[in-house]
């Protein structure tokens, strides 16, 4: 370790003890002010609470591990869904500053394991866990509408087609849930149809690829024309990428490998959103090789030969764990860095990513260890993002205003060219509807009715917002 990554750190250390008078058992809202939200260093992000161990069902012995959210269709209540190393805690974080612990669902014979995983489909928790016989424990969500005082809460249902299972995942769109990482099919993915959500029933399993760490499966809709509208599963496989298709149940069949240099554990990854490129996390290069916390980035423009296209360097030590895109960000749990948000929109002509904010959950360094945020959930409408922390337990946090502007949170809005000399356009997934001009005073200076161009050669140069859809705002320079 270098002696300025020792004084930085050692800093770090003064400034927590310095301050942790603001880091009681609960935290209400602090905003990210010089670099820092009470005691917890950040960027552009504010802490809106923490909850501890004991105030999420557990005690000063519980650690914490995987997360999820659940927005409710019927209210738009937002849900923080948290594994813990005893149970799973469910938490109303509709007003963030003021969250409220609803209950916890205990582990399958009172079990404890630091795994235990968790994801929702159609209004229901799936939960696993490294528990030996701990299967998938099934929970209908619904029933949180009307608790109004803690509850510990019994299954609705359990599958034990498996025992310890590692990681969870979903496809949304087809309504099959993958285990990844059983004692079933050599840790490959064994694959459940949750049509009846409470009774799901075995599709298949795959062992031609052997161990799955994690994966994503998704309705391929991507650059690769030949795979487009097949149900795919990408999977993270301790050395390795797989794609496998796996739109036919009764035949799966791998498509391609990727392999990289320098290979610890092939651990998550993510697709951007244009589909281009998977986002790879490997948890134990940053120990095994010494260097800094690193994304691996593969070109799956030819998904029958993915490359790699580049890789994210990051600031610290820190070992990257669980990542996940919405629109032009990357929301990467970063072990004792926190949580860090990374810019995705010029992979392409640059290899990388590029951080625009941070929250460090993990206040004492940012070494190369397992401790602080082991995940993240950044998909809540609202905006907010939870953080489950192995340490500190469940924290909720949003991007400050400068950040929710200039990244567009909800949609993936781009102003095209930026800086702009005649004209500006906008691309974006949604209908553009209303187009606002404003200068640094924010003063409205031109209203646009849509069109593929917005001029603006008759503007003086400097700094300009951009409004679309009296939704978002993005800053555009004109030259």
């Amino acid at each position: 370790m270098c002696n300025g990554l020792n004084k930085k750190n050692n800093m770090k250390k003064i400034l927590l003890l310095s301050t942790l008078f603001v880091a009681a058992l609960s935290q209400a809202q602090i905003p990210c002010v010089n670099g820092f939200a009470g005691a917890y260093p950040c960027n552009n992000i504010d802490l809106m609470a923490q909850l501890d161990f004991p105030q999420i069902g557990g005690n000063n012995n519980t650690r914490g591990s995987g997360c999820w959210g659940w927005t409710d269709p019927l209210t738009n209540k937002e849900y923080a869904l948290m594994g813990c190393s005893t149970h799973t805690a469910f938490v109303d974080i509709t007003n963030p500053s003021v969250p409220i612990y609803l209950g916890k669902l205990n582990a399958h014979n009172n079990s404890s394991s630091i795994w235990r995983e968790l994801t929702v489909y159609n209004n229901h928790a799936y939960i696993v866990s490294e528990a030996n016989g701990h299967g998938l424990q099934i929970f209908d969500l619904t029933r949180l509408r009307n608790v109004t005082t803690p509850q510990t809460f019994t299954v609705d249902a359990r599958y034990d087609g498996f025992g310890n299972c590692h990681t969870v995942s979903i496809n949304q769109a087809t309504g099959f849930l993958y285990c990844d990482g059983s004692g079933t099919f050599n840790g490959g993915p064994h694959v459940l149809d949750l049509q009846n959500p409470v009774s799901p029933t075995f599709s298949f399993g795959y062992a031609a690829e052997e161990y799955t760490h994690d994966a994503q499966i998704i309705i391929y809709n991507g650059p690769d024309p030949d795979h487009q509208g097949k149900e795919l599963f990408i999977g993270a496989n301790e050395t390795k990428v797989v794609i496998v298709d796996v739109t036919d149940k009764q035949n799966p069949t791998t498509i391609s490998a990727f392999f990289y240099g320098n290979t610890g554990y092939t651990h998550q990854g993510w697709f951007t959103s244009d589909k281009r490129y998977w986002i790879l996390g490997d948890e134990l290069d940053e120990l095994n090789f010494g260097f800094n916390s690193k994304s691996i980035i593969v070109d799956m423009t030819d998904l029958d030969n993915p490359i790699l296209k580049g890789e994210y360097s990051g600031p610290t030590e820190a070992i990257d764990h669980n990542g996940f895109v919405r629109g032009n960000e990357f929301f990467l749990a970063n072990y004792t860095a926190g949580l860090r948000i990374l810019n995705t929109s010029n992979i392409t002509a640059t290899n990388t990513m590029t951080e625009v904010g941070f929250f460090d959950s993990y206040p004492e360094d940012n070494s190369a260890n397992f401790n602080g945020a082991w995940n993240n959930y950044p998909y809540f409408p609202s905006g907010t993002i939870i953080i489950s922390d192995i340490d500190r337990g469940l924290f909720i946090v949003r991007k400050n205003a400068i950040l929710a502007s200039e990244t567009f949170i909800a949609n993936d809005y781009k102003l095209y060219p930026n800086p702009a000399s005649s004209y500006f356009a906008v691309n974006s997934e949604v209908e553009v509807e209303s187009v606002v001009l404003y200068d640094l005073l924010g003063k409205a200076i031109k209203s646009y009715n849509k069109s593929d161009r917005y001029d603006v050669s008759d503007l003086n140069k400097g700094l300009y917002f951009v409004k679309v859809n009296n939704d978002f705002t993005k800053k555009l320079m004109i030259k």
